[in-house]
């Protein structure tokens, strides 16, 4: 075991499994990088540091570990059941617990991974990708941090024209033992190639009844000894939380799109940094649905590197008690006439706080460029609290660029009018969430609509935050399935500099 506030560039060694191999030009790689991350501040700028959430991550609480132990929840063996037939992976902390590519695919050249099986039988390829798309990682300090001392993560690799109709399916859950993880993962959709990648994050479910999933049965009895070693009081003796570093190559003419659904626990600390390098002709789509973890920061960079590349970055966020949210995102137009768009809807109530950060930053050989960045937050009640702060920086001219934010209470009227209609409070509150979501959710396709609406209605309600195929999500399958995708174009009410 090693704690976040003893981690060095000499001690990285001691949170890598044993097991693992791995050439040199990435040990050196490692190093080099984890040097710089002690010297970084949490926040590179001054602005964002006045709001920021990063004073709840304790770093002498955030322990790592190098076992491959693990056990798998009922929870987690009930979703294994409802995705391994689908092209899918099950992370649990560092290890691996399941992962399945269809012979078809596969045939094709499909690879779903670990980093680590890709850096072994890989490593040209990922080394390629790495020269090919620098990245500062002084930046900031959580890129560095994932970018050097990760344990696992994912590889997949979508070769040239393949198109998969069938989501991957990605389930990563935190282990049981209050231990915290470090991932990097890459995807690379090759030339002509399309995609759809769902992301599920989890923490632990200390609350439910747990079984071995592990290959034998000591792995059970060593993780149990662990937690019965923590005490009941584990929780307050670890802070659990997961590091994530997620890089995205969309080739020329290539379609990509990334859905994270974050359903982490309300004790766990969630911080992502997540980069796309979009090139000539190629589309990244984000889409994410954020509801767990006592805070989540994420920070999305759409890079787009190619002439007639595009970028999209869709956001709902729905935060209770005192969670807190710092979600970031930034368009970095380097192309001739991209495109790219922000759209952050965020709902917090009790005693929450939401913080939205964007850029656009349009390069001088970006000439007839598009760009468009908005974050809007909607109150509950007043202890609630939301923050936004949008940026331009134009290098060029002949362009279109606008962003827009607003924060604002539920207005009480509107409650006044459902109530006078038959509602009661609650649900008058939920019939104006639901409107003022509605237009950004109709931007995503029905299945992901359906995921989002799942696990809103699950936390809304007090019920665990995992996806099912229960009942209850059929339902809702069926009412987003008879709904339109909205096409209609975003860019109509720009600023034009000349």
């Amino acid at each position: 075991m090693i704690p976040l506030s003893l981690l060095s560039e000499n001690n990285v060694h001691e949170i890598l499994s044993k097991n693992d191999s791995e050439p040199q030009w990435m040990l050196s790689s490692r190093k080099a990088i984890l040097s710089k991350f002690s010297g970084l501040p949490n926040e590179v700028s001054p602005l964002y540091s006045k709001y920021t959430g990063l004073t709840v991550l304790e770093p002498t609480k955030v322990y790592f570990s190098n076992e491959n132990t693990y056990s798998i929840s009922k929870d987690l063996e009930m979703r294994l059941e409802e995705i391994k037939s689908s092209p899918s992976i099950l992370l649990i902390g560092s290890s691996v617990a399941h992962i399945f590519v269809p012979e078809a695919l596969s045939k094709k050249g499909l690879i779903i991974s670990t980093i680590q099986d890709a850096l072994k039988n890989n490593s040209e390829l990922v080394k390629k990708y790495f020269l090919d798309n620098s990245i500062n990682y002084e930046e900031d300090r959580f890129l560095a941090l994932g970018s050097s001392a990760f344990q696992s993560g994912f590889f997949i690799y979508l070769p040239r024209n393949l198109m998969i109709e069938e989501p991957i399916r990605i389930v990563y859950s935190l282990k049981d033992d209050c231990t915290s993880s470090i991932c990097r993962n890459i995807v690379i959709a090759e030339e002509g190639s399309k995609g759809t990648i769902v992301q599920e994050l989890y923490s632990s479910f200390p609350t439910f009844s747990t079984s071995s999933s592990s290959s034998s049965s000591s792995s059970h009895e060593l993780s149990k000894s662990k937690n019965e070693t923590q005490g009941n009081n584990s929780s307050e003796k670890r802070q659990e939380c997961y590091f994530e570093v997620l890089e995205c190559i969309v080739k020329p003419a290539a379609e990509l799109e990334f859905i994270t659904l974050q359903a982490m626990n309300s004790d766990t600390v969630c911080v992502a940094n997540r980069k796309a390098f979009v090139e000539k002709d190629a589309k990244m789509s984000w889409y994410s649905g954020m509801f767990g973890a006592r805070l989540c920061r994420f920070k999305t960079d759409s890079v787009m590197k190619g002439s007639g590349a595009r970028a999209e970055d869709v956001e709902i966020v729905f935060g209770t008690n005192n969670q807190s949210f710092d979600i970031s995102s930034n368009l970095d137009h380097i192309g001739f006439s991209t495109k790219g768009k922000v759209l952050v809807k965020s709902i917090v109530k009790d005693a929450a706080k939401s913080l939205f950060k964007g850029m656009i930053k349009i390069r001088k050989d970006a000439q007839a460029s598009e760009s468009y960045l908005a974050g809007h937050a909607i109150l509950l009640n007043k202890g609630a609290q939301a923050d936004a702060i949008p940026g331009l920086e134009i290098e060029t001219n002949e362009v279109k660029a606008t962003h827009s934010a607003s924060v604002s209470q539920i207005d009480e009227e509107q409650i006044f009018y459902l109530m006078c209609k038959g509602l009661d409070r609650e649900s008058a509150k939920r019939e104006i969430i639901n409107g003022f979501v509605e237009p950004l959710s109709r931007k995503m396709g029905p299945f992901i609509r359906a995921w989002i609406s799942y696990l809103f209605e699950n936390k809304w309600t007090g019920k665990p935050l995992m996806l099912k195929g229960d009942e209850v999500m059929e339902q809702i399958l069926e009412v987003e399935k008879s709904r339109y995708k909205e096409t209609a174009d975003i860019f109509e009410k720009h600023y034009k500099y000349r």
